[in-house]
């Protein structure tokens, strides 16, 4: 799987994925470490990753109708702060979220759990 880690998350996060195999980049190697959301958001659509951040601005983008679908995976409140811990997660799950990545889907990883929304959201 292809994956674009927004800035907020550390760097860790896309070694950690692209040591079990993934294409993970982290902005900070594009030089985009400053760069606005629909900077990342039209990154992430040219090169078909799936945005993996914790910040929730870019729910934003996704409401728009007419907005390509891309997939993001937004880890929320205090859900395992240690980069080590967030690939750990994410790739525990993997398999079972992959067909929605694929189609196009909001993953929040929470304390609690996960919950999954297929986009493009209902209007």
């Amino acid at each position: 799987m292809r994956f674009l880690v927004d800035q907020c998350l550390s760097g860790q996060v896309a070694e950690g994925l692209a040591a079990a195999g993934h294409d993970a980049v982290h902005l900070a190697e594009y030089g985009l470490s400053r760069a606005d959301d629909k900077v990342v958001f039209d990154r992430a659509v040219s090169e078909r990753r799936v945005i993996v951040s914790a910040d929730t601005d870019f729910g934003a983008l996704l409401v728009d109708p007419q907005a390509p679908v891309v997939s993001v995976i937004l880890y929320r409140r205090r859900t395992r702060r240690r980069a080590h811990e967030q690939v750990v997660v994410l790739l525990t799950n993997l398999a079972a979220l992959e067909p929605d990545l694929d189609a196009g889907a909001v993953v929040i990883i929470e304390d609690g759990g996960m919950r999954v929304r297929r986009l493009p959201f209902a209007q």
